[in-house]
């Protein structure tokens, strides 16, 4: 879902960083020094998982984790992508330094909704219930995520809309494989290390 460079119009770039900046700022309030080991590792996840991009029009699709780092961060997801999509735009250029505020407001918000909806559901002791509320929160997320991106696309150009439908297309069975991936990674985290999701 990287949106690349000049492509977002200025009132979308800064509606980007203003969303981002504000969410940040409340996400590195709420970060517990404690757990900066849990929030570094969860941002280098999601840094490995979006690095194999597949170019659709203006933006892209790929594996993205968001659903996992925001049921496990919290508020700490935006502090956490913010830096894996800043090293993503100066080392592979992907995206890009002046969208890194929409596109970090773009993968955080979704991240942030499953955090709110889902977060006291995954940890329910009913392990087939936790696994399906995992499944929903990764396939929602990444639809989030599809959707935002298309309203950024919406704002900064009308022609953009056409992009946008099929952006929203293409994440379909992503978001079937993102559902699946984060009910795994739930589900194992609750055997192996609940703690993890405390």
């Amino acid at each position: 879902m990287h949106i690349s460079e000049g492509v977002l119009s200025g009132t979308a770039l800064i509606a980007g960083w203003a969303g981002t900046v504000t969410c940040t700022a409340i996400g590195l309030r709420k970060t517990d020094t404690s757990k900066i080991v849990r929030t570094a590792l969860l941002s280098s996840s999601f840094f490995l998982a979006s690095l194999v991009n597949i170019r659709i029009g203006p933006s892209s699709t790929h594996l993205s984790l968001l659903a996992p780092v925001g049921l496990i961060l919290g508020w700490s997801s935006f502090p956490a992508m913010l830096v894996a999509l800043f090293l993503q735009a100066i080392l592979f250029h992907f995206g890009g330094l002046v969208v890194l505020g929409a596109n970090t407001f773009i993968m955080g918000t979704p991240a942030l909704i499953v955090y709110v909806v889902f977060g006291k559901m995954i940890r329910s002791e009913n392990k087939i219930f936790s696994g399906i509320m995992a499944f929903i929160s990764g396939a929602l997320a990444v639809m989030i995520g599809a959707c935002l991106a298309g309203i950024f696309l919406g704002i900064s150009d009308r022609n953009f809309f056409e992009a946008a439908k099929i952006l929203f297309y293409a994440h379909i069975p992503l978001a079937l494989i993102e559902g699946i991936v984060t009910s795994f990674m739930i589900m194992f985290l609750k055997r192996v290390s609940p703690e993890f999701l405390s």
